[in-house]
């Protein structure tokens, strides 16, 4: 799976990695739950019409293939991956002549309708920044970097080695002694390259899954280096989760704006929105979406930035809201949170959502909210320091 693939048809390839899923001839009599793979391996609970939609979404991802080669046939291969199109999309440049910008707009317009999963992980490497961020490195930087640290022992290799076992477990690679080997790898060469972030729970499960897109290990960790040192906000895995927090704050406000019927029940119920979306801002959603949903999510999120997991946030919410209204305890919300989530096995049902129903938000916009929730964070994280230090004396003189 996870060595050099042949050059094959890209149609027929694309064709057999997307299999149709066939329930059981007892649950096709009733409506009762099933278990199958999906696309990346993981056995997933459902019923029958859940497998059919994902036969929907399946038969959605062929047309959609069609569409990128049909692309690639008439403006050229790689067309998307020219530097003048990745400068558009990240909107760090706009005075670029019109094929460029029509052929940028183009690519947001793929994207978000779900890169190809045989495409996936070269359209990933190059509109995320990762293919950038390798070629200034020395070509060995990787291998260099894991023989270095083999054998190592700091409090991040401790905690990463007490986690592999409880990545993902029981999918049929990443949960054997290889995957382990792997995983562990790219999770501790990180740790090294940036002291900083170390190690933090919650990026297990994120190296776990680019693992398994982008096939190979030095892949993976220029997709982890990229996500957490370009594409989403600083100090989100340091030691006091600052960056974690700032986001938290955010979402608040911004469910406060966009849904605020929901903000003001939740506020009333004292039922605070951190219990179900830290895990989503830690994990980037691989824990509560299925596999093939999360990385329709990250389609988006390494090509627009880290707005989009505040516009999938905001859509979870949003699509339960009539429900969420009835709630009156706060086991019922994170209930139903929960349960809208692990379901949501149609990709375009949340997308649409998150961005015909949610509504416009720049990355400019964020980005000034995170600078007005940072000194209160701050504030909070030295006061609580204070008082974690004070008991540490008080424990000292006794």
């Amino acid at each position: 799976m996870f060595g050099i693939q042949n050059r094959r048809d890209l149609t027929m390839e694309l064709q057999s990695q997307i299999p149709i899923l066939r329930p059981s001839i007892h649950a096709r009599r009733a409506n009762i739950v099933v278990k199958f793979q999906d696309m990346y391996s993981f056995t997933v609970e459902g019923n029958v019409d859940d497998v059919n939609v994902l036969n929907e979404v399946r038969e959605r991802v062929r047309n959609q293939g069609r569409v990128w080669w049909a692309l690639e046939a008439s403006k050229g291969a790689n067309w998307y991956l020219q530097p003048e199109i990745l400068l558009i999309g990240a909107l760090k440049k706009t005075s670029l002549k019109i094929s460029a910008l029509a052929n940028a707009i183009t690519l947001k317009r793929l994207v978000r309708k779900g890169i190809p999963p045989v495409l996936r992980p070269k359209v990933w490497f190059s509109v995320s920044g990762a293919a950038k961020k390798k070629s200034t490195v020395p070509e060995s930087y990787y291998s260099d970097l894991t023989k270095a640290v083999d054998g190592m022992v700091t409090p991040a290799t401790l905690q990463i080695d007490h986690d592999l076992p409880r990545t993902f477990p029981g999918h049929p690679w990443l949960d054997t002694p290889e995957g382990h080997a792997a995983l562990r790898r790219v999770l501790v060469g990180y740790s090294f390259r940036d002291s900083d972030v170390g190690y933090c729970q919650g990026l297990n499960y994120v190296a776990a899954l680019l693992l398994l897109v982008m096939k190979t290990e030095e892949d993976a960790f220029w997709m982890l280096a990229v996500l957490l040192e370009n594409v989403l906000v600083r100090d989100c895995y340091t030691t006091n989760l600052s960056g974690c927090h700032v986001e938290q704050r955010v979402f608040k406000d911004l469910l406060a704006q966009k849904c605020p019927r929901i903000a003001t029940h939740l506020e009333d119920m004292g039922f605070d929105v951190s219990l179900v979306a830290t895990e989503w801002f830690l994990c980037l959603f691989s824990k509560s979406l299925p596999s093939e949903t999360t990385l329709r999510l990250w389609d988006v999120l390494f090509y627009e930035g880290a707005k989009v997991l505040f516009h999938a946030a905001l859509a979870i919410f949003k699509m339960k809201e009539n429900e969420l209204l009835m709630t009156h305890q706060v086991g019922d919300v994170i209930n139903i949170i929960h349960t809208t989530s692990h379901q949501l096995f149609d990709p375009d049902e949340l997308l649409t959502v998150a961005f015909e129903k949610i509504g416009s938000m720049t990355t400019n916009t964020i980005s000034k909210q995170r600078k007005k929730q940072e000194p209160a964070v701050m504030a909070e994280l030295d006061q609580r320091l204070r008082r974690l230090n004070s008991l540490k004396e008080t424990g000292k003189n006794k």
